[in-house]
């Protein structure tokens, strides 16, 4: 089939051309399922199909635009991770025994998509309670990454990015606490932002069968995915803002602008190792060259700061912290098993495995001190942003890796240059801004030597996302971004 001209568009390009009628919703709608049903038999990123929906909702888009609407999404096709309600559609989180839920209504997020235009194919494939870097379950099968499908597109949101990298439509919606916008993203050589803490409102972002009520589950946000840096602004604008229901009652959003908006006055810290999990060869060469070509733009880059908080110890809470939370859905047998090997750690084990372990069987008071620690460390991050404006680092230590299911992660290992590390110590990398609520725009960085996508995430201060944001739309603009896959470059 001869290649659309319209699947690896931007979306703010199909705005565009929506608006100077050179193609209509329901013409790239129609783009968008054609590359699913020619594709998706061996990518599987769209486990939920919704086109008759999607349809109906282009042919109402054509009609508002017709009339001369203007709205951010007007029109533009784009895909929804699973975890995410929509009435009508299963919400199972990869749980067999939840296979047949559906809820009633929309996700807030999804309400606001929908209600800015936005026209959704369906949903994605993610792992079982969205708790790997893999995307695979016994309802919807295996996802595989566009540019080997022998290799994981990441996850948890690894339907969404693989979706994306295909041409599944420009945008998706994500979810992050360990990485799971970052990750994927980075893994199909797309974009992705985790936003602030709290900046995007989660009600019916859901485990199921529970309630859509509001609710802050401790450092879970959800966020934008896309193949191009200012369309997870386009997106990140609609979804961001109070919940009407709680916070919205008194509150309303007002993101400051970017600190900057040319290269030339950006202020870097790029960070490029860690003392617990080394990036490889293809991570830090792809760093370097970056660091190489905006300092050559003009930006100030710093290598080392003593500004930057002591990333062992922030690592290890972080893996306390986060399997303090995520421990609390355990099943009974696997939290009595955490809890007899808790009793025989060494108090001198500061291994980040034995942190998990603890994370997991800690008690409250425990967590009351470890927030505090937390607290010190959002301090120490505020001073560091009064020197520099953003810190560029690595997301994960190796780009994509072959599948493996084998059960138990904490036997899974990850080869770093040759040598094997835990595989869920790779937590650290994207832990590093998830831990104090910090925003991370994920960025491709191109190809590695053997054609796997590579890139950084840029972490900026508390609540300036736009920072970040426009750092990532910069390095786009000047230095190239996504790449698509050559197999599905169609």
């Amino acid at each position: 089939m001869a290649k659309s001209e319209w699947s690896f568009k931007s979306a703010a390009e199909l705005s565009a051309a929506l608006t100077a009628k050179k193609v209509s919703a329901v013409e790239l709608t129609q783009d968008a399922i054609a590359r699913i049903e020619r594709h998706d038999g061996k990518i599987n990123a769209i486990c939920v199909r919704d086109f008759d929906r999607a349809l109906a909702a282009a042919r109402e888009a054509d009609a508002a635009l017709a009339r001369g609407e203007r709205k951010p999404l007007l029109g533009l096709p784009m895909t929804v991770k699973e975890s995410f309600n929509i009435a009508g559609l299963p919400t199972t989180w990869g749980w067999t025994p939840q296979k047949d839920f559906k809820p009633a209504e929309d996700a807030l997020s999804i309400t606001r998509v929908k209600n800015a235009g936005g026209v959704i194919l369906g949903k994605t494939n993610v792992p079982v309670g969205l708790g790997d870097w893999q995307s695979y379950n016994d309802i919807y099968g295996t996802t595989n990454n566009p540019f080997d499908l022998g290799r994981t597109p990441g996850g948890s949101s690894g339907g969404s990015s693989a979706a994306l990298a295909a041409g599944y439509g420009p945008l998706s919606l994500g979810s992050d606490i360990g990485g799971s916008l970052r990750v994927p993203a980075f893994h199909c050589g797309v974009y992705a932002h985790k936003p602030t803490y709290n900046l995007c409102p989660t009600r019916g972002h859901t485990p199921p069968p529970f309630p859509a009520i509001p609710m802050e589950r401790d450092m879970a946000v959800i966020g934008p995915m896309a193949r191009s840096a200012a369309d997870l602004t386009l997106l990140l604008d609609v979804m961001a803002g109070p919940d009407p229901l709680d916070l919205g009652i008194g509150y309303k959003l007002a993101l400051p602008e970017a600190r900057h908006h040319a290269l030339r006055d950006f202020r870097l810290l790029v960070i490029d190792s860690h003392p617990l999990l080394p990036a490889n060869a293809d991570i830090r060469g792809a760093i370097e060259q970056l660091a190489g070509q905006l300092s050559g733009a003009g930006a100030s880059i710093a290598r080392e700061s003593p500004l930057f908080p002591d990333f062992t110890e922030a690592s290890r809470l972080y893996m306390r912290m986060l399997m303090s939370f995520l421990g609390a859905f355990l099943p009974p047998d696997i939290l009595a098993g955490a809890r007899a090997g808790a009793t025989q750690l060494s108090p001198d084990d500061k291994s980040l495995a034995a942190e998990r372990l603890r994370g997991i069987t800690s008690t409250h008071q425990a967590w009351v001190f470890d927030e505090g620690a937390r607290a010190g460390l959002r301090a120490q991050w505020r001073q560091l942003f009064k020197t520099f404006d953003a810190v560029i680092c690595p997301i994960m230590p190796t780009p994509a890796y072959p599948h493996d299911h084998s059960p138990e992660q904490e036997k899974r290992r990850i080869n770093i240059d040759g040598r094997d590390h835990v595989y869920p110590d790779q937590l650290a990398w994207p832990g590093i801004a998830t831990l104090t609520g910090l925003p991370a725009t994920a960025v491709p960085l191109g190809l590695s030597k053997d054609g796997l996508p590579v890139g950084v995430q840029i972490i900026g201060p508390f609540l300036e996302d736009r920072t970040p944001l426009k750092l990532a739309e910069l390095i786009e603009r000047e230095f190239g971004g996504f790449v698509p896959p050559k197999a599905f470059d169609d």
